[in-house]
């Protein structure tokens, strides 16, 4: 992950761009509390729908050649995310234990995937254009009312005011290969604190993605499931499709390791972990079972600090992100 210079003078990247509690098969519910400053849940995320055309076009649009050239986009923390950064807040509220087993690819710094399991079909890269360039990033499948809802980091749906278009799900990648299809969005969201002023507390995305073929996402690829206000220090596995060097975004990467909580200028989790551009958006599971490759999802990869080599951020799951995703799902 490449590193960059903000106005307040640290330096911060957003991992690739050109590039509560539930079940797995359940529905969702929040757990009481979260972070200070969270805005309510009630707050109304912010949303794109995708139009037909759009939509029809984007499966010709992204042939192998061009998945494989969508490259990472450097992104620089603006001043107005600057000074949207808190300080670190109290824990949230309760947590669901999911049992595991023993944990083989524990801790990891990061490697491919050579588990199987759920996380090889629920997990891909997300591909999109951004001011007239093609991006990729990372996405995952999870439980949801409408079985076709994508969860992402809000820079791989929305940036510098411009939502981005041509936006489709290819889980599973497999090196310009879609063996489960590529999914077209028909609404793409983030939250409204993204929305307002690229806030990297809650970078954050959402993308509910159309039928294909009679079938929805998660009766073709599963689905994962989610847990919201669950608190820090917990193990975590972090998964992602990373493109920029060491990597080249042909595999499923992943890092294992005890999180912790950013101790300097945001309220989110940190890992030990080596993913570059292109893992943004990707999942965080607590729980994660490697036997079966399901998990919780509580981050996504979003951010890290040029100071704090091979560590990556990502954004706490509160009530902001439990709106997001009621939003989504019944979308």
């Amino acid at each position: 992950m490449r590193r960059h210079r903000t106005a307040p003078g640290f330096l911060l990247a957003l991992a690739a761009l050109l590039a509560g509690t539930v079940a797995a098969t359940g529905s969702a519910g929040a757990a009481p509390g979260g972070p200070a400053g969270e805005t309510p849940a009630g707050t109304a995320p912010a949303a794109r729908a995708v139009p037909l055309a759009e939509q029809r076009a984007s499966a010709a649009f992204w042939t192998a050649d061009r998945m494989r050239g969508a490259a990472p986009l450097d992104l620089s923390l603006t001043p107005a995310a600057a000074q949207s950064l808190r300080a670190p807040a109290a824990e949230g509220g309760a947590t669901t234990v999911v049992p595991g087993t023993a944990p083989a690819a524990f801790p990891q710094a990061g490697a491919p995937w050579t588990g199987g399991g759920a996380v090889v079909s629920t997990s891909g890269r997300v591909f999109f254009t951004f001011q007239g360039r093609t991006a990729s990033c990372s996405g995952n499948a999870v439980t949801s009312q409408n079985a076709g809802t994508v969860i992402t980091a809000g820079h791989c749906v929305k940036y510098q005011g411009s939502w981005h278009t041509n936006w489709v799900f290819v889980p599973g990648y497999d090196n310009g290969q879609a063996p489960y299809g590529q999914w077209a969005a028909s609404r793409t969201l983030t939250t409204p604190q993204w929305e307002a002023s690229e806030d990297i507390n809650h970078d954050i995305g959402a993308a509910v993605v159309a039928p294909l073929d009679g079938r929805t996402l998660t009766s073709v690829v599963g689905a994962q499931g989610l847990q919201f206000n669950g608190g820090y220090n917990k193990r975590m596995y972090a998964f992602g499709f990373p493109a920029a060097s060491p990597y080249d975004g042909t595999k499923l990467i992943h890092c294992s390791g005890n999180s912790s909580k950013d101790f300097l200028l945001t309220q989110d989790h940190g890992l030990g972990c080596n993913m570059t551009g292109g893992s943004s958006g990707g999942p965080w599971f607590t729980g994660f079972d490697e036997a079966t490759g399901r998990g919780l999802q509580v981050s996504v990869n979003s951010f890290g600090y040029t100071f704090l080599p091979n560590r990556m951020f990502g954004p706490y799951f509160g009530d902001v992100a439990k709106a997001l995703y009621d939003r989504a799902q019944t979308s």
